[in-house]
């Protein structure tokens, strides 16, 4: 019985991932206006930044709409497909669970924030206009 179920699962994200990627497309939303010296900080303020994420994980579309309507360059990789991202998510993360924010900071530390709504925060707080 646990195939079956594991096997029915598979066959419906295979069947609504081209769907929600399409909604993805289709539902992002314009980013926000900076002038460009703004533009320029928070390029440079969010290059230190890595979203460990897989494709067609509803929550991690949540946080990449939040980031394209931010207007931010933040490098995606791509956990469940490469398996270097995913060992380098699992040792410094400590687990493989996506949306994850790799934050690099300026004292060399690294933090990582893993639920969606924490990160949709926290790029909020950090750079959303005023």
């Amino acid at each position: 019985m646990r195939v079956v179920i594991r096997y029915f699962f598979r066959f419906l994200r295979l069947v609504l991932t081209p769907f929600m990627l399409l909604s993805e497309k289709l539902s992002t939303p314009k980013s926000v206006t900076r002038t460009a010296e703004e533009q320029a900080a928070a390029d440079e303020a969010s290059k230190d930044l890595a979203l460990y994420q897989f494709s067609a994980c509803p929550f991690c579309i949540k946080v990449r709409k939040e980031i394209a309507r931010l207007g931010l360059n933040i490098e995606t990789r791509n956990a469940q497909h490469d398996p270097q991202h995913r060992a380098a998510l699992e040792a410094g993360g400590g687990r493989i669970k996506v949306p994850c924010l790799k934050i690099h900071r300026e004292d060399g530390t690294e933090r990582w924030l893993y639920e969606s709504d924490e990160i949709k925060t926290w790029l909020q707080e950090r750079f959303e206009p005023a």
